[in-house]
């Protein structure tokens, strides 16, 4: 099995310092409020910002936070809906390239991430009343109190990504 969560990124995080003990609840709110805090952060910049060293831009960074929330809620869903349990990883890389994230534009991308998590705080809130799990092919059970923190910090971390591209840092 692969090691996922605060066994594979420390806890807190060795990045970004996120507390993996947040609450579901908590993470859906934080997850609600994600777009608009991204939206004051980034009000001064174009998006094509990034990392002296390379990696994504920051609105890429955004994309790639919006079609993660976007892949979970549907994967969620269909466990809901429909009873299918068995989820598969995905490349994020692979998807940036096929999705041309480099040619969104950060307002558009950012229109797209507010989509994305209210659609996400929509499925995963009632799956956590309903103790929805599902099976990971590499990660193995997950259950929707895993997903809510697990795609919490995955949004958390990009977000600290952004801020360290906007301050400057590599």
């Amino acid at each position: 099995m692969e090691s996922w969560g605060a066994a594979r990124y420390g806890d807190p995080c060795r990045q970004c310092g996120f507390d993996w003990s947040i609450s579901p609840a908590a993470a859906l709110t934080r997850i609600n409020d994600l777009p608009a805090d991204l939206e004051a952060a980034t009000r001064t910049c174009t998006g094509s910002e990034r990392r002296v060293s390379g990696g994504w831009s920051v609105a890429e960074y955004v994309c790639h936070i919006g079609d993660n929330l976007r892949q979970w809620a549907e994967r969620v869903q269909a466990a809901r809906l429909a009873g299918t349990v068995d989820v598969e990883g995905y490349d994020p890389d692979d998807l940036a390239a096929v999705r041309r994230y480099a040619a969104v534009p950060l307002a558009a991308a950012l229109w797209s991430l507010r989509l994305a998590a209210r659609d996400w705080t929509d499925v995963l809130d009632p799956a956590l009343r309903e103790s929805v799990v599902l099976s990971h092919r590499t990660r193995g059970r997950q259950r929707a109190a895993d997903i809510a923190r697990n795609n919490y910090h995955d949004a958390y971390h990009h977000q600290w990504d952004i801020n360290q591209i906007l301050l400057g840092s590599s």
